[in-house]
């Protein structure tokens, strides 16, 4: 009995304490845009449009404008984005088509696991894409919940004039959209609804929201983690009825409007119960505009190509960061970030937990706290199609390397929802850019520069060694199976 009452006390004070970290830890919202450009915020460009929530975000905390995903393509810079990883090291290519028995693998770790174990009630809200099947979706993967589509918008019976697919049309394979509703413990989800036609597209933004919204009051009292994925501005894009025709690019313009409207109603619910203060709040994209749609997407804010490619175009996006209570005065941050150092930010601030895998991912929370830190993050690997290494970084120079790429350069894009031709071109050899002088990437440095070019060879060979390269036929070291489904199992 006296060694229990000596206990209490020790009992009492490690749960206040647990209690007092809990409080100082931030609820967490991670909005992810789908195809949007670096250009296409007023802070970075856009015109004939306005965005005053996002830019009075970036004007009140941090905007990264060296920030970049590791592939320019859905499914792979997704799965980067949640577990730290390239995608490529965790198989991950490309952008899943329906029930093509692929996914992140149930081994992989992600942030919404790294928040639930460390208390936080979890929500996945939009756009999955890693995995449509049941034992690949949001709540086997540390979310208690999810609602939204199981990967991307356009993958659907529809043409691009919004009417039903034609027997020979390659949209016909495609099965029905559904908008989906799960929770932690279902084996199937439930369909809520099936998006059949434009108008129900432009729905989706305002219901995200809602949930988006119902889910921070719900959880006010205790920490929580947000990931909302919008399913715009990828085609097919459409406002709803307030917003069209409120913007004098277009229907692109009233997306973006509408998207930035819907993200002012987030931080007001925030405000509403006093929340602000202390949740950390990253609003980025997961790679660079399809240009081959015209007016019907965005700007790479004068970056060279676009999605689908490692040229910065493709792979340089927007990233805003608001949390008062570490941000205390505005800051344009120029180092280099990856969308994978996000992961690692978070778990920092959760006190480095012990993870299954360690993350390629490095933490850039001294960055937040101190406008003029140095660089956390020195090198980059770009790995495109399978296991590619298209391209190496150190710090502002990039090393390219001879591949095929797909260019959206010398070829007139569509208009009005529906796409141009693409352009293939070659790289012939090796290509050496100064992004600090030549962001574009329009002048070829490599035999001005040979002691920058043998320390750049260096890091593309410390990729190789660790994650391959198909176009070297190296197969790499430290690379994991891709989760996949045979005889309905996932292995």
């Amino acid at each position: 009995m006296k060694k229990l009452l000596l206990l209490l006390p020790l009992l009492t004070l490690a749960a206040t304490s647990l209690a007092q970290v809990k409080k100082s830890t931030p609820n967490v919202i991670l909005i992810f845009m789908d195809d949007m450009g670096y250009g296409d915020l007023g802070v970075t460009g856009a015109l004939q449009y306005h965005t005053p929530v996002l830019d009075a975000l970036a004007n009140n905390g941090l905007r990264f404008t060296d920030f970049t995903v590791p592939q320019a393509v859905c499914s792979a810079s997704r799965s980067a984005l949640l577990t730290g990883n390239y995608p490529n090291r965790m198989g991950i290519q490309g952008a899943y088509m329906p029930n093509a028995g692929l996914g992140l693998a149930p081994e992989e770790y992600t942030l919404a696991e790294l928040m639930q174990d460390q208390g936080y009630t979890t929500q996945m809200i939009g756009k999955w894409h890693l995995g449509n099947e049941p034992q690949f979706l949001p709540t086997n993967q540390g979310f208690s919940a999810y609602f939204g589509l199981p990967y991307s918008n356009d993958m659907w019976p529809v043409e691009f004039d919004g009417t039903p697919a034609k027997k020979d049309s390659p949209y016909a394979k495609y099965p029905a959209l559904p908008l989906l509703s799960m929770e932690v413990g279902q084996v199937v989800p439930d369909t809520v609804q099936i998006i059949e036609t434009l108008d129900d597209q432009a729905t989706l933004t305002g219901l995200y929201t809602d949930k988006a919204v119902d889910f921070i009051r719900e959880n006010r009292k205790s920490p929580f983690f947000l990931y909302l994925a919008h399913s715009m501005t990828h085609v097919p894009i459409a406002a709803s009825e307030t917003f069209k025709g409120q913007s004098e690019q277009g229907v692109f313009g009233d997306v973006m409007m509408e998207v930035d409207h819907a993200i002012g109603r987030i931080i007001s619910e925030l405000k509403k119960h006093n929340l602000e203060e202390n949740t950390l709040v990253i609003f980025t994209s997961d790679n660079g505009p399809w240009l081959n749609f015209g007016n019907h997407n965005g700007s790479s804010g004068g970056f060279r190509e676009g999605k689908g490619a490692s040229w910065e175009g493709g792979v340089r996006v927007p990233c805003i960061i608001s949390w008062p209570a570490k941000i205390h005065e505005p800051t344009v941050n120029n180092n280099l970030v990856s969308s994978m150092d996000i992961f690692a930010t978070i778990a920092e601030i959760l006190g480095n937990p012990k993870t299954p895998h360690p993350v390629d991912g490095i933490s850039f929370l001294k960055q937040l706290g101190d406008p003029f830190a140095a660089a956390d993050r020195k090198s980059l690997y770009y790995y495109y199609n399978k296991n590619d290494l298209e391209a190496v970084r150190f710090e502002n120079w990039k090393l390219v390397f001879p591949h095929t790429y797909r260019s959206y350069e010398d070829v007139l894009p569509g208009n009005d929802g529906f796409p141009g031709k693409y352009n293939h071109k070659q790289v012939e050899a090796m290509e050496l850019y100064d992004l600090r002088r030549d962001p574009a990437e329009r002048y070829n440095v490599i035999q001005q520069h040979p002691q920058v070019l043998e320390k750049l060879l260096e890091i593309a060979d410390e990729a190789r060694n660790d994650l391959g390269d198909n176009l070297q036929k190296q197969e790499g070291k430290n690379r994991r199976p891709v989760g996949r489904i045979i005889r309905g199992e996932e292995k």
